[in-house]
């Protein structure tokens, strides 16, 4: 969160008509500091450009999304958008209730199930929100909220630039050097 507040506190303070670039290097992290990021890029006027070095995974995915451009190093990734209930992967908890009777589980499951139905709808909800709030037509959003925030991917697995430009994301490479050398500055 502390970190979240600097980037809001950043975004607040740059000129509305002053472009954004945003280096990101982050395996997520908490889902309500990436959406108060989000929204504050999309509110932001001027272009936003993510670069993206080594890896941008779970809530860093969703910061990539907010941004009209996305400049990826040609081995680096992205990752599913996909949030966690305690250690669980909530795509996957409410498979239980499809598996077993419900008097065959215990009661933490049931409202874990309960917890997780909801952190993946909101999670979609939001990928959708940022994508649709970045002008991306209606059923393309919805294409991506299935390939991103569906579930068909585990946690880890790594979207490469090539497959993010497949799924049609404004993503290409080109890494400037500057973006290295800020990045090997901070390790």
């Amino acid at each position: 969160m502390e970190d979240s507040e600097q980037v809001l506190r950043a975004i607040r303070r740059t000129a509305e008509d002053l472009p954004i670039d945003l280096i990101l290097h982050t395996p997520g992290g908490l889902v309500l500091a990436a959406e108060q990021i989000v929204q504050a890029l999309i509110r932001h006027k001027a272009k936003v450009t993510a670069f993206v070095p080594h890896h941008a995974t779970s809530g860093g995915t969703l910061l990539a999304l907010a941004a009209g451009e996305i400049v990826m190093d040609q081995n680096a990734v992205l990752g599913p958008v996909d949030p966690h209930v305690g250690k669980y992967p909530a795509f996957s908890v409410p498979h239980v209730l499809d598996r077993k009777t419900i008097d065959e589980i215990d009661d933490e499951t049931l409202i874990l199930a309960d917890i997780a139905s909801k952190a993946v709808a909101q999670v979609r909800d939001t990928v959708r929100d940022i994508l649709e709030g970045n002008g991306v037509e209606k059923a393309q959003a919805l294409r991506l909220v299935e390939a991103l925030a569906s579930g068909r991917w585990t946690h880890d697995y790594p979207i490469s630039l090539e497959e993010v430009q497949k799924l049609g994301l404004p993503a290409h490479g080109g890494m400037p050097d500057e973006v290295y050398a800020l990045v090997d500055l901070h390790p």
